[in-house]
């Protein structure tokens, strides 16, 4: 990543570009960046936005097959230098969670195991996309563990990621059966 950031002849870094130069580990990578994002509160929207290729990533994940992203999310770009910003924030990040992993528990991030992965990763993505306020945080890094599984085929991260993605969807599903039933509960009020 630092090397596509700090290369001086491109304007632009585009999803593509990115997806060229990791090869083999663009698939993680690219979930990671795009997970990455949602841990802290965004703009509404902007968790929908990222969540798309995500769900794309994620379905292409669940059953195995190459990555590949169409023309229109490849062709999205940001300028060289708001990339080399996000880099720069999210690089000692990286390097710590780079630190920690080994290759471990390998079953866990092979097939089938790891198609079983891409799709929680899959229903994840999709609660990523719905307007649930701060639904966005525990499912992206959930996503985000899974990620640095695959990077570093790791296989007890891909156990954490297991554990928080349970965990997300049961927080997740809770807070929005209690917006359904205030809803209910203001309408029902409303027209009494």
């Amino acid at each position: 990543m630092r090397q596509l950031a700090g290369d001086k002849n491109r304007q632009r870094i585009s999803i593509g570009d990115f997806f060229e130069v990791m090869g083999d580990r663009a698939t993680g990578a690219l979930m990671l960046i795009l997970a990455l994002p949602n841990l802290v509160p965004t703009p509404p929207g902007t968790s929908a936005i990222l969540g798309a290729p995500l769900l794309l990533l994620a379905a292409q994940l669940t059953f195995g097959l190459r990555p590949w992203l169409p023309k229109v999310i490849a062709r999205r770009s940001m300028k060289r230098e708001d990339f080399e910003g996000v880099v720069a924030r999210i690089h000692r990040w990286v390097v710590f969670a780079e630190r920690m992993l080994n290759p471990r528990l390998s079953f866990l991030v092979e097939p089938p195991a790891e198609y079983f992965a891409g799709f929680i990763c899959l229903l994840l993505a999709i609660v990523l996309t719905l307007p649930i306020p701060l639904g966005n945080i525990l499912p992206a890094f959930s996503i985000c563990l899974f990620a640095f599984a695959i990077l570093g085929r790791d296989g007890l991260f891909s156990l954490f990621g297991m554990t928080t993605a349970v965990v997300s969807l049961i927080i997740v599903s809770g807070v929005t059966y209690g917006l359904v039933k205030a809803g209910i509960f203001f309408v029902t009020n409303l027209f009494a």
